[in-house]
């Protein structure tokens, strides 16, 4: 009698665990995506995707349009699959919006073996065509910093290039430091960029992985040392656009929120 009071207490503590985890994966399957809470809003953050419609965004070339390659899955901005080379998918695509001091939060989801990018103090070059900043460019591209997003484990970039051409760092100047944590591909991570006066900062899951100064020295050295070095005024703080990159792989983005942070002289 006493053993079948036992196993029945087991039975029912076991059942009562396998709820409990059905019920928190549901909460969890269930938390809204592309939506503000209450803090958020009062710290100023707005939405820059709703979630259902391309409202706020455009392509970069002017003959291209979002529908291309994009499109809107589960509440994601979806680019798709391409050869593996710039604007094979759906094209660049960017905000209507230009800002100068920001922060910029998004959640993205990498294809194995994809890279992806997203584009700040940009320049635009459709109409005044530059240096060529890769092979089969026409010196239209835009040419901006970027905050590299790729699969670090399988993509060629990253095994040949080292930390330097890895996810979160500025790419081809600055890698990202020792605390960085990257979920592996297929897998949501959050990233975030700060602007602010001169000062940058490039966040990964919570941590900052890349800080750096706009006319620092770290900076100009690994300008003077890159690509970079030719193209007219790189680097220099002006109000831009943000843009996210065709690099011709599969990439999903959501939750893709700013607020304009206090200018500082």
């Amino acid at each position: 009698m006493r053993k079948n009071i036992q196993l029945a207490g087991r039975i029912i503590v076991l059942t009562f665990l396998i709820f409990k985890g059905v019920l928190g994966q549901a909460q969890v399957a269930t938390i809204p995506v592309n939506t503000l809470s209450a803090s958020e809003k009062e710290a100023g953050w707005k939405l820059l995707f709703d979630g259902k419609t391309f409202n706020g965004w455009h392509s970069y070339y002017e003959t291209d349009k979002p529908s291309k390659g994009w499109t809107i899955v589960d509440g994601c901005l979806k680019n798709a699959k391409g050869t593996g080379r710039p604007r094979t998918g759906g094209g660049d695509l960017m905000t209507d919006d230009a800002f100068k001091d920001f922060e910029f939060s998004w959640e993205w989801s990498i294809q194995q073996g994809g890279n992806s990018g997203v584009y700040y103090l940009m320049q635009e070059r459709q109409h005044n065509p530059g240096t060529l900043m890769y092979m089969g460019d026409d010196g239209t591209s835009p040419v901006s910093f970027e905050y590299q997003l790729v699969d670090d484990e399988r993509h060629q970039d990253v095994l040949q290039n080292g930390p330097i051409r890895s996810t979160g760092s500025l790419y081809s100047l600055i890698p990202p430091n020792d605390s960085k944590k990257l979920k592996p591909a297929g897998e949501f991570n959050e990233s975030r960029i700060v602007v602010q006066g001169n000062h940058v900062e490039h966040w990964l899951n919570g941590t900052r992985i890349v800080s750096f100064e706009l006319g620092g020295t770290t900076l100009l050295k690994a300008i003077a040392n890159s690509k970079y070095k030719s193209v007219p005024n790189f680097g220099l703080k002006a109000k831009t656009h943000i843009l996210l990159q065709d690099h011709g792989d599969e990439i999903r983005f959501r939750n893709l929120k700013i607020r304009v942070l206090p200018e500082v002289k």
